[in-house]
């Protein structure tokens, strides 16, 4: 597996990321949809991550600086046909040595509360994130949970 910065303007990028803001539109209540979509992505605070088998796109993630000291986690995503092969904990941390890289001294994130997300917050505990309250722009979201990690 590589994993690469991504300049999305890729088909299959735009196609992952696509399915990525509909399935959270389905399982997420529509207010409480922070997934960015492909034109934000391409902020210049944001450097997007890519995970690649040859020509196979196994999935991604991004890093949003937030201050000097501090970055966040965005858009964390397996392709449908590569889950439960272990692709987004390569890709978190890629993620979590790039801000180390950085100089980072905390990495945060947001995902969701409901059943659907357990998967994501058990992988981040498992990655030493803790709980912590809402952070940035966020709300007080109740179908929201937020995560720290120091690095």
């Amino acid at each position: 597996m590589q994993i690469r910065e991504d300049d999305l303007t890729g088909e299959k990028i735009a196609d992952l990321l696509r399915e990525y803001l509909e399935h959270m539109y389905e399982i997420t209540p529509p207010q409480s949809v922070y997934a960015l979509d492909l034109e934000a992505l391409r902020s210049s605070d944001i450097t997007f991550f890519s995970a690649w088998e040859a020509e196979e796109l196994l999935g991604c993630g991004a890093l949003k600086q937030l201050d000097w000291r501090t970055g966040e986690i965005k858009s964390m995503r397996t392709a449908k046909a590569h889950r439960r092969r272990g692709i987004a904990s390569k890709i978190l941390e890629h993620i979590i040595k790039e801000s180390q890289r950085r100089g980072y001294e905390y990495l945060n994130l947001q995902t969701g509360f409901l059943p659907a997300f357990a998967p994501a917050q058990a992988l981040y505990t498992k990655y030493g994130f803790q709980y912590r309250g809402s952070f940035g722009d966020y709300n007080n979201d109740p179908n929201s949970v937020f995560m720290t990690k120091k690095l």
